[in-house]
């Protein structure tokens, strides 16, 4: 509890600093998390820049831009009734390409958040979900050639490494 009073004291001091290092943290450790224990990569296998390039995302782009995302929502649909909540959930969708598989996942996750979490933080719950969120969902492989092209589409043909069943 110590721990946890403490982050909230830093997130009430700076805010937004700490919003982006929790967000790179968080993808950071979903990272880890996939390939310790879903890929089973062991130490001597893991991809640290691999690691490293999601940090920076989570630092450089994920945390600012949901931030600032979050805050425009709640300037313009201020208010956490549950109506409030689904207009900020419908105004959160992505671009078509994404929206069917978005679908899935987000609209609940987005809900509760709108609805039951303090805009200060709300983006927890939404990296937190980024880190439970299977690799076959995953981009991580093909980061550099998404930033080339823009596509930013889930990976629903990845093989499953038959020794890691």
């Amino acid at each position: 509890m110590a721990l946890w009073r403490a982050y909230q004291r830093a997130l009430a001091a700076q805010p937004w600093k700490v919003q982006v290092l929790t967000a790179g943290s968080l993808m950071g450790l979903g990272d880890v998390i996939s390939q310790q224990l879903v890929e089973k990569r062991g130490l001597r296998g893991h991809q640290s820049g691999r690691t490293l390039i999601m940090i920076t995302l989570g630092c450089g782009f994920v945390g600012p831009v949901v931030g600032g995302w979050y805050r425009v929502l709640d300037r313009l649909i201020p208010g956490t009734t549950k109506k409030d909540a689904l207009k900020k959930m419908l105004l959160d969708q992505d671009y078509p390409d994404a929206l069917i598989t978005n679908y899935y996942l987000w609209p609940p996750v987005q809900l509760a958040n709108f609805y039951l979490v303090p805009l200060h933080y709300r983006e927890d719950p939404a990296s937190t979900t980024l880190v439970s969120i299977p690799p076959e969902f995953s981009t991580s492989d093909d980061l550099s050639a998404a930033t080339v092209t823009g596509e930013w589409q889930p990976r629903l043909d990845r093989k499953v490494d038959q020794k890691a069943k």
